[in-house]
């Protein structure tokens, strides 16, 4: 099978026609091969139900129970509440479901059904939110059975998802393998076409995790290989913008009320080298949050438009551009620094405002310009630039880098990243950079107080929110998922944010913030919450690359046990920036003793780099199909931290494959080099390397 029937348009698969066609180009299926790469979120594994005396507080649950006593309806505000109990011989479990009037119908005292879902234990009685019901003959039918579930759209159901995968495999046949057999043979992986097939209708668990591992080491082998072709022609090239030190830089460093760590010291002093030195900056600084990475930054801008050229920075959301913005407005005015003419320049300004921006900037009026991805688009244009600063490494590829950098001839480029991941992978992964590290936070900061509970502490959370709003402070709370059933048992924003408002007095603004929301929304929300007009703030991970709101003082995350180690860091990194004491709760909703111990890992240290390698040393499989970890350099499968072993060998591989054939033109390699070549039929998507 060749790379043709992979590159068919999907709506040519049996089944398909053009509206749902258009549903699967809404999540980014457009042909055979994206079909086949996208992938399930997670995996409904149905096992026989258990009695009521033998449920697992903390974990899914199938549970054959009979409706006894009245089934009670209520309204709380824009809520509709089902609740009622249902019990074996052995003993009775409390069921509620939130907006799902569609029930109503099918709740009966006296009948059976099997309820699936989190059981939580409350006192001495245990409960189930909205869980799943089926007929005892519907369940039977799915006993020991792993069923893929993917993400959705409205109007795309995981019926015409399935179909259409099972389609996808009818007509294409057996899939060519692309990595060497001595290489499969050496690291245990199974072939490429049973690893496609198997991370959509896996078996079993193990089957599961042989696809997953196979698929994962694709990955990062291809991704490697890319990096790896990438640098050969980056050579080492001339520095056309040779700088010298300047004496504005040493004066914001005597004028600024503190002094730059022993950490920041040595990661400036390796970029004053750069600019000064005879070849182009590639350099990455990888500092933990609130390090002090953005004063470096600072310094290396100044220098440069001292020095007569123009610097760029680029942040990955509006509302981070635009502080950063003011940020360097403020600095600017405080201490008299005439050298740095910064400029904004997002997709949000008006058309008025964008010309006269792409004016200053090509004409080099502005010398420090600050954005997002607008300031790689084709009517920018720069008089001289010499300096790119890329915030947030692993939100912007390579390419993306290389967009900006190539506005200017052979540019200097400095990325930043707070996601600490170990330096041995670092190397791997980043491997077009050189790499300072800051790993020293500034002083006078007021360490993070942490705490690690179970679900019966929920109501004293509640409690102290409540406390820290009325003292004037603010507070997040994190969700694993957006909407119900997105995941069993797993907390949504959507009815989290419910809860919390009946739960906090009715003067205390919560709001709700996902990855689903236009960006133009998520920015309102989030300007919102840094002026003080909201009081808590409901949100997914999207709040990891946020914005600076010192008041903010309590991080509470539920399901904590869902994510890794590094993500949690990152998100208890969203609370320390001020002069209050901030805390940060770990809601765990597991009774696993691995979820513990692992937690307990963050009730010890607020060291990013300590976390990242505890991270790397401890997560388990169960993990997986948990949250994404954060800067996962878009990996469909693979997680860095899970599968260092991969990500190291898929290196040594790729060296030992370009040593042989460095332009991948044998025949032994021309799969390999068609993969990637060919976006639609790559593992993990180029476009954004």
């Amino acid at each position: 099978m060749g790379s043709r029937e992979l590159d068919e348009n999907v709506i040519n698969l049996k089944g398909i026609g053009e509206k749902t066609a258009k549903l699967f180009e809404k999540c980014g299926v457009r042909t055979v091969g994206d079909l086949l790469s996208y992938y399930p979120r997670c995996y409904d594994g149905y096992e026989i139900p258990v009695r009521a005396s033998d449920v697992r507080p903390g974990q899914i649950n199938s549970v054959k129970l009979t409706i006894i006593g009245s089934i009670i309806k209520r309204r709380v505000r824009n809520l509709s509440i089902i609740a009622f109990e249902a019990a074996d011989q052995t003993g009775k479990i409390k069921m509620t479901y939130f907006n799902a009037p569609y029930l109503a119908s099918s709740l009966k005292s006296g009948t059976t059904h099997i309820f699936r879902g989190m059981v939580q234990k409350k006192g001495s009685f245990y409960t189930m939110d909205q869980p799943k019901m089926y007929s005892q003959e519907e369940y039977a039918s799915l006993v020991g059975r792993l069923m893929p579930r993917y993400p959705l759209v409205k109007g795309l159901t995981n019926n015409i998802v399935i179909k259409a995968v099972e389609q996808a495999f009818l007509n294409i046949g057996k899939l060519e393998e692309f990595v060497p057999q001595t290489i499969l043979d050496r690291l245990s992986l199974i072939g490429y076409s049973e690893a496609a097939r198997s991370i959509h209708f896996p078996e079993n668990d193990k089957k599961l995790e042989e696809a997953r591992r196979r698929l994962a080491y694709d990955e990062f082998l291809l991704f490697v290989l890319k990096l790896r072709l990438l640098k050969m022609t980056q050579e080492e090239i001339s520095n056309s913008f040779p700088m010298v030190e300047v004496s504005e830089t040493k004066r914001l460093l005597e004028v600024l009320p503190y002094k730059l760590t022993n950490a920041q010291s040595l990661a400036w002093k390796d970029i004053q080298n750069d600019l000064q030195g005879p070849s182009v900056m590639n350099r990455l600084i990888q500092g933990d949050v609130g390090s002090g990475k953005t004063v470096i930054a600072m310094l290396a801008l100044l220098t440069t438009a001292a020095n007569g050229y123009q610097g760029a920075l680029m942040a990955p959301t509006e509302v981070l551009a635009a502080q950063h913005f003011e940020n360097f407005k403020e600095l600017i005015d405080k201490y008299n620094i005439q050298h740095l003419k910064p400029i904004l320049l997002t997709g949000a300004l008006s058309a008025k405002d964008k010309k006269e921006a792409q004016r200053l900037i090509s004409e080099g009026e502005a010398n420090c310009i600050i954005g997002t991805n607008a300031l790689i688009q084709e009517k920018v244009s720069y008089k001289n630039l010499a300096l790119v600063v890329t915030d947030e490494q692993h939100r912007f590829g390579v390419r993306q880098r290389e967009a900006l950098a190539g506005k200017g001839l052979n540019t200097h480029v400095l990325a930043m990243s707070a996601t600490p991941i170990p330096r041995t992978l670092a190397i791997i992964l980043y491997g077009d950079l050189h790499i300072s590290v800051i790993n020293e936070l500034p002083g006078g900061r007021l360490p993070i107080k942490n705490c690690v509970v179970g679900t019966e502490y929920r109501p004293t959370a509640y409690k102290f929110i409540k406390d820290q709003v009325e003292a004037g402070r603010q507070a997040y709370v994190i969700c694993p998922m957006i909407e119900e059933g997105e995941m069993d048992g797993v907390t949504n924003v959507v009815d989290y944010t419910e809860t919390l408002r009946q739960n906090l007095p009715p003067d205390i603004s919560v709001a709700m913030l996902h990855g689903k929301m236009k960006p133009a929304q998520k920015d309102e929300i989030m300007e919102a919450f840094a002026r003080k007009d909201i009081d808590v703030l409901v949100s997914t991970t999207v709040i990891e690359v946020g914005i600076n709101v010192p008041n903010a003082t309590v991080m509470m995350i539920e399901n904590a046990e869902r994510f890794g180690l590094s993500q949690l860091h990152q998100l208890r990194g969203r609370v320390g920036r001020g002069k209050y004491q901030s805390y940060c709760i770990f809601l765990n909703t597991s009774e696993s003793d691995d979820a513990k111990k692992r937690l307990d890992i963050m009730n010890k240290t607020n060291d990013g780099f300590k976390i990242a390698e505890e991270d790397l040393r401890q997560r388990g499989p169960g993990d997986l199909f948990g949250v994404r970890q954060s800067g996962d350099l878009n990996f469909r499968l693979g997680d860095i931290y899970h599968d260092s072993d991969l990500v190291k060998e898929s290196a040594m591989d790729a060296d030992r494959i370009l040593s042989e054939d460095p332009e991948l033109l044998s025949t032994q390699y021309s799969v390999l080099r068609d993969k990637i070549a060919t976006k639609s039929a790559n593992l993990v998507d180029f476009a954004t390397l």
